[in-house]
């Protein structure tokens, strides 16, 4: 898949603008505002992010012109719902967004298809893992998935096996009127940090909640794996306080991620 061409979809990419900060929160009030100009030029300021984001599959037998045009779909969704209270850059909202709808559009056309039978029990399992995750600070077992959602783990097993082919993360979960959940709002993919992201936000937020020694003591004990023991020794505090703000800082964090 050549990449270097200069005109992708009719869009010399020689001369795709670029914008600054200020013009950038400049045009996003704008564009709460309805102005349809100010979106068009925001999109075509962002152009370069598609094609920074297509390049990750130039080894695929996909037509460039076509994964750009699927890129911008992508580009346009994340505009549509960014918010720009939240402290995180368009960019790192835009990348997830742009990279699912691409890999939708492949599984779309590929001849491998997943029954939905499978993808509802694999959607379920992800959601549970994510809750469970949320509630306890620790990955589930398998056992303990099947237990929450009734369904035996063989069964749970074969549904994630099933979908390791791309899918997309804007496959909705489920949909309660305009509230859709996405797979990109629950799953958490280890080998792909772009993928990864939201979870790694959340959790840097509640780690925010913490005063500095709380954030230290659970830095030391489930970043770099150290006991309750060697945390005492490290801040010169007993074992039974080390627990106790352990146990705290947990607790709070566990609230943040409820609400």
């Amino acid at each position: 898949m050549a990449l270097n061409k200069v005109e992708i979809c009719g869009v010399d990419t020689s001369k795709l603008p670029l914008l600054k900060e200020d013009e950038k929160k400049e045009l996003f009030a704008r564009i709460k505002q309805g102005d349809q100009e100010a979106k068009e030029e925001y999109i075509k300021g962002n152009l370069r992010l598609v094609l920074s984001v297509i390049k990750r599959f130039a080894n695929s037998n996909e037509n460039v012109d076509d994964l750009f045009q699927i890129g911008c779909v992508g580009l346009i969704k994340a505009i549509n719902n960014f918010n720009t209270d939240l402290d995180v850059k368009f960019s790192t909202y835009a990348v997830p967004m742009i990279i699912g709808e691409i890999r939708r559009y492949m599984r779309d056309n590929s001849s491998i298809r997943v029954s939905r039978s499978l993808r509802d029990i694999a959607y379920k399992a992800i959601y549970a893992k994510e809750n469970y995750l949320k509630r306890n600070l620790k990955e589930p077992t398998i056992q303990e998935i099947a237990d929450e959602i009734g369904i035996p783990k063989e069964d749970i097993a074969f549904a994630m096996d099933a979908i390791q082919t791309p899918m997309s993360l804007q496959e909705p979960v489920y949909n309660d009127g305009d509230d859709a959940l996405y797979v990109m709002d629950q799953i958490s993919d280890k080998k792909n940090r772009e993928e990864n992201w939201i979870e790694e936000l959340a959790l840097q937020a509640a780690m925010k909640c913490l005063n500095e020694r709380e954030r230290y003591i659970i830095k030391l004990r489930f970043y770099e794996g150290k006991t309750q023991m060697e945390v005492a020794e490290e801040i010169a505090i007993s074992q039974a306080q080390v627990s106790r703000l352990e146990k705290h800082a947990l607790k709070t964090m566990r609230n943040y991620l409820r609400n």
